[in-house]
Formats: C-alpha cells, sequence, structure tokens
C-alpha cells in the first residue's frame, strides 16, 4: 500500500516540475498583457532581469518625434541577431502620458490602454516596423519606449527609439 503511494506522489512532482520548466521556454508568445502597461515596460518573466542597455544588440528606430493631428510614425526594431518579441509604448514629451494608437499589423497585438503595442507570436523576427498614429487634435512631441526580447531570460527594457539626423 505505502508502495503505490509513494510513486503517485513522485509523479505529482515529476508532472509540476516539467510544467514549470515548460512555461520558462514558452514565455509569452500571445505577446505582452495589457498590464505590462504598469510594469515599467518590465516583461513578466520570472525571476530573470534586464540586461543592461549597453547590450543592446538592436536598434530601435522612429522616423520622426514631431506630430501634428493624425501624424504616423514609423518604428523599426532590427538587429544583427533575431529576437522574438517587443513591447513599444508611445508617450508624450511633455507630459509623459500615454498618447495616439497604432496600427495594427501581421503579428502584433495592440494595447488600446496604455497606447502599446506589441509581438502576437513566439516565431523568430528579424524586424519588425510598426505605425504609429498620432491623435487627431493634438501636435507636439513623441517618443516611443518598451523592451525587445530575444528569449524568455535575454531582454532589454527601458529603449528609448532613436530618432535619425538627416543630413541636408
Amino acid at each position: 500500500k505505502s508502495l503505490n503511494f509513494w510513486p503517485r506522489k513522485m509523479l505529482r512532482k515529476v508532472l509540476l516540475v516539467v510544467s514549470f520548466v515548460l512555461s520558462l521556454t514558452t514565455g509569452l508568445p500571445d505577446g505582452a498583457p495589457p498590464d505590462t502597461c504598469v510594469k515599467n515596460n518590465r516583461p513578466n518573466h520570472g525571476k530573470t532581469t534586464s540586461q543592461p542597455i549597453h547590450t543592446l544588440p538592436y536598434q530601435v528606430v522612429a522616423s520622426s518625434n514631431v506630430y501634428g493631428p493624425g501624424t504616423t510614425i514609423h518604428v523599426t526594431i532590427s538587429g544583427g541577431d533575431v529576437f522574438r518579441g517587443f513591447f513599444i509604448q508611445a508617450r508624450d514629451a511633455q507630459t509623459n502620458e500615454w498618447i495616439g494608437e497604432w496600427q495594427q499589423s501581421a503579428n502584433t497585438q495592440t494595447i488600446p490602454e496604455c497606447s502599446a503595442i506589441t509581438h502576437a507570436d513566439p516565431k523568430d523576427k528579424v524586424q519588425a516596423t510598426l505605425i504609429w498614429q498620432a491623435p487627431s487634435n493634438k501636435q507636439g512631441q513623441v517618443y516611443f519606449t518598451g523592451a525587445v526580447v530575444k528569449d524568455y531570460g535575454t531582454y532589454w527594457t527601458d529603449i528609448i527609439a532613436q530618432i535619425p539626423v538627416y543630413q541636408h
């Protein structure tokens, strides 16, 4: 009787460990949840921590930081290595408030609650081009901030998109 009890108890422990390991390896294949909006751009990836920003192997570039009513701005994530996920948020440069909306495109999911956009699948990505649209009744300056995820345990947060300097 006690011999049958031990394997069942051990089997439960093994299944629990396997479930935990699988959850670590799969991450968030459908993108960041809306509560990421209030977590300072930090992925909810257990006890992992962000990589130092100076080691970021990707470029996050916005086509502009100035907007007028209805203006669209492209934000591109690219680099020498593939990435699996991202969370990018638009903020007004003066007030730091969430502003505007994103155009949903293939393999993205918008989070309108906080003017953010995230990945919608766990596939490797070489580049993502995202399109932000300004409010129809405002003008000013905007900045784009967020996170890029290489894999479950390797990600960078507090990224601010660069603005290209055009030479005349």
